[in-house]
């Protein structure tokens, strides 16, 4: 049986590395998604302040299936 997923696109930022920021944006989308089953981070950038990185955020795409697929 073929199925059907739909990607988004989120963006998740944090104080603490990249890592880290990815996965506050799958922790954020499973929040109201169902069935999440993967995440690609497609970008990576960063705040800077005084000349320091001040918030790290990556761009992630969530995929997710799509209910009676």
């Amino acid at each position: 049986m073929a199925s059907i997923a739909k990607v988004i696109t989120v963006i998740g930022s944090s104080p603490d590395g990249f890592a880290e920021a990815a996965q506050v944006a799958v922790t954020e989308a499973s929040k109201t998604l169902r069935g999440v089953s993967g995440a690609q981070v497609m970008s990576m950038s960063c705040d800077i302040t005084d000349g320091r990185i001040t918030t790290f955020k990556t761009t992630v795409n969530i995929a997710f299936a799509i209910e009676g697929s």
